[in-house]
């Protein structure tokens, strides 16, 4: 899969893009952690299992 990459794109930019993985993690949780803060938090949370016990809706 390397040499199919290495091919099409070549190593100058396989490795720029090794430097800026950790970068583009980062930044990937933080938009997903806002996401759910600015959304309706509470819909998407309730797929976390640990979470998801701590607010039970009184029906």
């Amino acid at each position: 899969m390397l040499k199919l990459l290495s091919k099409l794109v070549g190593p100058k930019y396989i490795s720029v893009a090794r430097a800026w993985a950790p970068t583009l993690l980062g930044w990937s949780a933080a938009g997903g952690v806002a996401v759910v803060h600015f959304t309706d938090w509470r819909l998407i949370l309730d797929y976390v299992p640990y979470i998801n016990g701590k607010f039970k809706k009184d029906e």
